[in-house]
């Protein structure tokens, strides 16, 4: 995969994550870019242990859709540690 659809994908990921997930998220384009790319490679990395053909990379729906899930849980994880430090 080319690192301009990486970065295309991980905006688009990091977009969907941040409007499934209730609540406010106070960052820009580069940081929704940031967490779509760090949750696609969580997501791909997830998905190529469920994957036996030993592609990891290549762009597919269910990359797409892992890439998802991971920005979704990378905004969980960082959601929380951002609380933890506030109350802290």
């Amino acid at each position: 995969m080319g690192i301009i659809a990486f970065i295309i994908i991980g905006l688009i990921a990091g977009l969907i994550a941040r409007a499934i997930l209730p609540g406010r998220q106070s960052m820009g384009l580069i940081a929704t870019t940031l967490l779509g790319m760090v949750g696609s490679l969580v997501g791909g990395l997830v998905g190529s242990l469920f994957a036996r053909d030993g592609r990891l990379f290549d762009v597919h729906p269910t990359g797409i859709l892992m890439s998802v899930i991971g920005s979704i849980v990378v905004l969980l994880l960082v959601g929380a540690a951002g609380r933890r430090r506030v109350h802290a």
